[in-house]
């Protein structure tokens, strides 16, 4: 079903992601001449830091930053926060590597990892969702007919599976099936594209189409727990697109596009970003020794979305701060930006609140959530910021990405770096507290008497 319906909607995304891309820039350069609500602070250029916090503050965040450089957390790095709609901080820091030869620009693409799980597939199920499309408790199975055959997955709900209550495999390597004696398989991997090979996983590693009905079947066939619990699962985000795909009549990627990122003149938000001809910079991720076999850079860093050729639910999605913050906001906003309704304000409350409490589950629908009594929590143990309103939700992506919206205390906070460079073994930044420590000095910014 997928193949067809990609098909047949390939030539129509290719004429409208035109037209849509020339009445992005028509917008984006009306907006640029006038006030746009809940972003007073915002510089459209992108050439200079944005520094409104106190001269402690300042310094603190730098201190810890820095100190993250010089701990080899990340190279570089990049903080954005708003507060009230207003950008408040926006600085850059370090290199894209530790060579030390390329600075990190304010307006630079990071890839954003597991991020991507709210920023891509979740504004697209709940928009379905308010079209009445996609029904939180009646059967995923519905949406994806293959667990019918399934005893243990036939009832699970989409409400059980978005809070990572459904009791599903945490993660799939799906490398392992492409890889024979740390080689990858012809069967599966091409240098080149063909009629055959046209999943693009990097610059000359070509996916074999039917790989990806691999990937759905050994999905299908996984074990699910008995015991329902809180158990982190990115299996359904691997499907969620296809599903997007029947429900909507539009490929993910376009409906995306036409639904939320180019209406909030997001343009950098995306997939494949070595496709689209960007002028920013990249940042780049990992040296990988057992399958890119170089420096990871313009191509999604998770393996698993590399294998469904970069666009992909779980990851894949790449994008700067400035646009991460426009859709953060929205989310704080309940689903409004630059007076604009982009999702309905019962739904974004409905996924932003705690949906299991009462089985120590801390998560909402797709979005992450505060640890159950995070405020009673010294520092070092808090996720994230001690001082995060209950109301708070975000997500963090594998690659050293971070974004969390509070609506209680109106702060948008964003925090981007490579910290899987020059390997994921490197985890410092978590070590370090680095992104906590950072989001509670905003807090206390916001709370301090002027």
């Amino acid at each position: 079903m997928r193949i067809a319906l990609f098909d047949k909607y390939t030539c129509y995304f290719n004429i409208l992601f035109g037209i849509l891309i020339l009445m992005f820039y028509c917008t984006a350069l009306t907006a640029q001449n006038s006030s746009p609500s809940f972003s007073k602070g915002y510089k459209a250029d992108l050439t200079e830091s944005i520094d409104l916090v106190s001269e402690k503050t300042s310094f603190l965040i730098d201190s810890i930053v820095n100190d993250g450089i010089l701990q080899k957390a990340f190279p570089g790095a990049q903080l954005m926060v708003a507060s009230k709609g207003e950008i408040i901080y926006h600085k850059a820091f370090g290199y894209h590597t530790y060579d030390s030869l390329k600075v990190v620009a304010l307006n630079a693409i990071y890839d954003l990892a597991s991020v991507t799980k709210i920023i891509g597939p979740l504004p697209a199920l709940m928009k379905l969702h308010d079209e009445g499309k996609l029904d939180l408790d009646v059967p995923f199975s519905n949406y994806w007919p293959s667990w019918k055959k399934s005893k243990d997955k036939r009832n699970l709900s989409l409400r059980e599976i978005l809070a990572h209550q459904a009791g599903l495999e945490p993660y799939i390597v799906f490398l392992n099936y492409v890889l024979k004696d740390k080689e990858l398989r012809p069967k599966y991997i091409d240098n080149t594209a063909s009629r055959s090979y046209n999943a693009r996983a990097y610059d000359s590693l070509f996916v074999k189409d039917r790989f990806r009905k691999k990937v759905y079947r050994e999905i299908n066939k996984s074990t699910v727990s008995q015991e329902k619990k809180y158990l982190y699962s990115g299996l359904a985000f691997l499907l969620f697109p296809e599903v997007i795909e029947n429900l909507s009549g539009s490929s993910y990627p376009y409906y995306l596009y036409k639904n939320i990122y180019l209406p909030l003149g997001a343009a950098t938000l995306g997939f494949k970003p070595k496709e689209r001809n960007f002028t920013n910079d990249i940042i780049p991720t990992e040296k990988d020794s057992v399958f890119r076999e170089t420096l990871v850079q313009s191509w999604v860093h998770d393996e698993n979305a590399a294998l469904l050729g970069g666009i992909s639910g779980n990851a894949g999605l790449f994008g700067s701060a400035s646009d991460l913050f426009k859709i953060m906001q929205m989310y704080q906003n309940y689903g409004v930006y630059n007076y604009k309704r982009y999702i309905s304000n019962a739904t974004m409350k409905e996924f932003t609140k705690v949906q299991y409490s009462d089985n120590n589950n801390r998560r909402g629908l797709g979005f992450d959530k505060p640890y159950l009594d995070n405020h009673k929590l010294p520092i070092d143990e808090a996720y994230p910021a001690p001082s995060a309103s209950v109301s708070s939700f975000g997500h963090s992506g594998f690659t050293g990405t971070f974004v969390w919206a509070d609506p209680e205390n109106q702060l948008v906070f964003i925090f981007l770096s490579n910290r899987v460079y020059p390997t994921r073994a490197n985890r410092n930044l978590y070590s370090l507290n680095i992104r906590t420590k950072l989001h509670q000095l905003f807090y206390e910014e916001i709370n301090t008497p002027k």
